[in-house]
């Protein structure tokens, strides 16, 4: 790894090298936060080559900006935000979804927001901080600790201890970040500062939450959240009624429903569904991807490329939505990416929200995890070989595996076999914000130019999973950013098939967008 030394704000970068992996190192004192970058050579004939193949598009300029950027992030010490009004004291038992392994860690949100001229003089600190402690006393389990029962069991016990608030101020302006604002993010961790003893799932805040002046007048709203509270939807609803609260109402346009026992097991438990997301698969081969060495990039998927994906489509399998396309183009290259044995069993996990699969619907306003991990599982060797339309029908009968009894299922596994994680080996998981709602949560300065997952990852476990995240691309063109995550030489093999399977597609004449949209 070469770490690069700024001056005056420059960083001099040695000629023919690549952009392969970021590494964020932040100081504490005095809060500068330096970036460390991790090169690969590439010959100025290999680099002659990639750059001229219109398949291949870096964004150059946002990569040169990036690996200039020093700033300073300024954070005052951390507080606890408390309900505005007494709560009530009591326990309240996590559904037999929400408890599970798989969950048990704490996920980051960011949201990036401009300056607007019609709140000018307004601070998003006070304000952000004042809707808060009015919204928890709605959604006042946030506000307490997780304590584990018997057989694993988690529940909140609601002491109105608060959720951590971190007030900051960066010298940075929105427009420093670049033309193309989506993940990785550089100094994430200042932006959502890692308060020493608050990631615990146990016995620690469940919400951290710190918001950071920008030199423009924008600001940064980072978010972390303990998953066995909420999804995505969850989250989402609980920022929105922050938002609410922020433009002066008085109580949540939608309630905070708690109800978590709808998604408890029967009594007796019953398992009768087949869950191989749950299968213990030993890693005899040593397949889960290491930490180190590893390349972060985001992939933009704009109208052109969806469509040419779409002529890979076999006539019976015409009617596949955008996810399931996406899906299946994903796990095919990078499988063929990671080089496993043939034999090798590979596996796609879809996050499906489940919430309309119930009858009666689960209601509104609940904030609790209402998803499944159905998984599609094939040999290495056949999703190399066999065409495009294999790996999406089945990515298609996986996600159509999701109803109200595979839910029931579920949580009788759960309380069956002790909670178990879902399986992590040779597995990849992806999870579609598109409909999420986050770019959408205003606080009062508009809608997010940027705003849903921090990075891709699930916990501890890198490699594994990406999101679906909705944007506009510099050209204005709506689509899909995809940060995804393997080790450098696996990331170039990558990005050479994504490249074939989209190539010959989009030479029948559509111009198409930088499917590229970061490289980091």
């Amino acid at each position: 790894m070469l770490k690069l030394e700024a001056y005056n704000n420059h960083v001099f970068v040695p000629y023919a090298l690549s952009f392969a992996h970021v590494h964020v190192i932040s100081v504490q004192q005095p809060n500068i936060c330096t970036i460390c970058l991790s090169f690969s050579y590439i010959s100025p004939v290999r680099w002659h080559h990639l750059s001229q193949n219109s398949f291949y598009t870096t964004s150059t300029s946002m990569a040169s900006s990036l690996a200039s950027l020093v700033f300073k992030v300024h954070r005052r010490e951390p507080e606890l935000i408390k309900p505005a009004k007494p709560t009530p004291h009591e326990f309240k038992l996590l559904s037999d979804i929400d408890d599970q392994e798989g969950l048990r860690f704490h996920i980051p949100v960011i949201q990036f927001y401009r300056h607007n001229p019609s709140v000018q003089g307004k601070d998003p600190v006070k304000i952000i901080r004042e809707a808060i402690a009015k919204t928890l006393v709605s959604y006042y389990p946030f506000a307490g600790r997780l304590r584990e029962g018997d057989n694993r069991k988690l529940m909140v016990e609601c002491t109105g201890e608060g959720i951590l608030f971190i007030e900051a101020d960066a010298d940075v302006t929105l427009e420093q970040f670049g033309d193309a604002l989506q993940p990785p993010f550089p100094c994430l961790e200042e932006l959502i500062f890692d308060v020493p003893g608050s990631s615990g799932v146990l016995n620690c805040p469940l919400l951290l939450i710190q918001v950071t002046r920008l030199k423009c007048g924008g600001f940064i709203f980072g978010l972390r959240l303990n998953h066995t509270m909420s999804d995505a939807t969850g989250i989402v609803q609980f920022m929105a009624a922050v938002g609410e609260m922020a433009r002066g109402a008085t109580a949540p346009s939608v309630p905070a429903v708690w109800e978590r026992h709808v998604l408890n097991a029967r009594n007796p438990p019953r398992v009768t569904c087949i869950h191989r997301e749950y299968e213990e698969v030993a890693d005899t081969k040593g397949t889960i991807i290491p930490l180190d060495d590893m390349a972060h990039r985001s992939f933009f998927f704009g109208p052109s490329e969806i469509s040419a994906l779409r002529k890979l489509i076999p006539p019976h399998l015409s009617r596949c939505s955008t996810f399931e396309i996406l899906t299946a183009c994903l796990w095919k290259c990078r499988t063929i990416a990671l080089q496993p044995d043939p034999t090798e069993e590979m596996r796609i996990i879809c996050l499906v929200n489940a919430r309309e699969k119930f009858n009666p619907p689960l209601p509104t306003g609940y904030y609790g995890n209402g998803f499944a991990f159905p998984v599609a599982v094939a040999t290495a060797g056949e999703l190399s070989e066999k065409p495009f339309g294999y790996a999406l029908e089945l990515v298609r009968k996986a996600k159509a595996e999701v109803t109200e009894e595979y839910m029931r299922s579920v949580a009788s596994l759960m309380v069956t076999k002790g909670r178990p994680h879902f399986t992590v080996v040779r597995a990849y998981l992806v999870s579609d914000l598109r409909n999420a709602g986050f770019e959408v949560v205003d606080f009062g300065w508009g809608n997010a130019i940027y705003g849903g997952a921090a990075k891709g990852g699930v916990g501890a476990i890198p490699g594994v999973a990406s999101f679906y995240i909705p944007f506009k691309n510099k050209k204005g063109e709506n689509g899909i950013v995809v940060p995804f995550c393997l080790p450098a030489p696996a990331m170039e093999r990558f990005v050479e098939e994504l490249d074939g399977m989209l190539k010959g597609q989009l030479q029948s004449g559509q111009t198409h967008s930088k499917f590229i949209a970061s490289s980091l």
